[in-house]
């Protein structure tokens, strides 16, 4: 009886970092919105989701606890609740950076920008690997977590192309200075949602098999 409710618990916990996963996606992509059209509402759309990110966190956390103290789970189970925690740790990051991402966009005019291009593609692969990440554990998919996993070499290639165009458009455009800037600022929060993704889902192939990376440098 004890293990069946144990097991309720777990497939709550899985359900609960499944939306919180869920919500980071939404704060990604509201903020990346409101950078490439300019439109308030995203910003606060992404400033929402990162609140709501905020209280997710503590809700599995407790969680979490909860499993730990009043049952006694087996080395896999300690595995899925450790993971879980670590993972909520680089969810709430996000959520942090795509809300920093929406507040610098009220002072950046990407118009006319060339170096647009390039951070709009970055987004775009930084969403995949954050969607591939909590989509690995949602679906124990071992595989899926390698795939998030690699596609962070993609991520920081496009952050190096970023910096390239942004300090090429100082040279040649020193009025535009200080856009620049916030631009690079963007572009390294995207970089970092990459690592967070990535984080996510070493924790996602330890739950799986037991072996994480940081352990076997």
């Amino acid at each position: 009886m004890m293990r069946k409710s144990f097991d309720e618990q777990l497939r709550e916990l899985g359900d609960e970092l499944t939306e919180m996963g869920a919500l980071c996606e939404t704060a990604i992509a509201n903020a990346a919105q409101a950078l490439f059209e300019g439109d308030g509402k995203f910003a606060q759309e992404a400033v929402r989701a990162d609140d709501e990110i905020d209280n997710r966190e503590r809700k599995i956390e407790a969680l979490c606890l909860k499993l730990l103290l009043r049952q006694q789970p087996v080395a896999r189970d300690l595995r899925q609740i450790s993971s879980a925690l670590k993972m909520i740790t680089d969810m709430e990051r996000i959520g942090d950076q795509a809300r920093d991402i929406a507040e610098i966009t009220r002072y950046v005019n990407l118009q006319h920008v060339e170096p647009a291009l390039s951070i709009k593609e970055m987004a775009q692969h930084t969403i995949k690997m954050v969607t591939e990440s909590i989509s690995a554990y949602v679906n124990r998919d071992l595989e899926q977590a390698y795939a998030a996993i690699d596609h962070d070499d993609v991520v920081d290639a496009l952050f190096d192309k970023v910096r390239g165009e942004l300090i090429a458009l100082i040279a040649n455009n020193p009025e535009h200075g200080e856009q620049a800037l916030d631009l690079l600022m963007i572009a390294k929060y995207f970089e970092r949602i990459g690592d967070h993704a990535t984080n996510i889902a070493e924790w996602v192939e330890f739950s799986l098999t037991g072996k994480h990376r940081a352990d076997e440098q």
